[in-house]
């Protein structure tokens, strides 16, 4: 018998700060550290791009996030479209895509 696979895929399209605080960050970062899902996974998708290339804050959280075994994805046609593609990579994202 084949063990199931336990994965979560957020899918973070918000500019908006206190949306990426309250609610992707939060349950991202949760569901990985208390073991709900075994393997989470963020991704970075549109106008996320943006904020988290310029948010200081925003950064170290998913610096945290990716310490705790969250894996970080970016769309690179949204990257491209900020200009953010280094600046993510850098941050040890994953630019690829999708």
């Amino acid at each position: 018998m084949e063990k199931e696979t336990n994965e979560l895929y957020v899918l973070w399209k918000s500019g908006d700060k206190e949306v990426a605080l309250s609610m992707a960050f939060m349950y991202t970062y949760n569901s990985k550290t208390r073991g709900w899902w075994d393997e989470v996974t963020l991704i970075v998708w549109g106008p996320s791009a943006k904020l988290l290339a310029t948010d200081e804050e925003i950064q170290g959280r998913v610096s945290q996030m990716i310490e705790a075994g969250v894996q970080v994805t970016a769309c690179i046609a949204c990257a491209q479209m900020y200009g953010v593609v280094g600046i993510l990579e850098r941050l040890g994202i994953d630019v690829k895509p999708m």
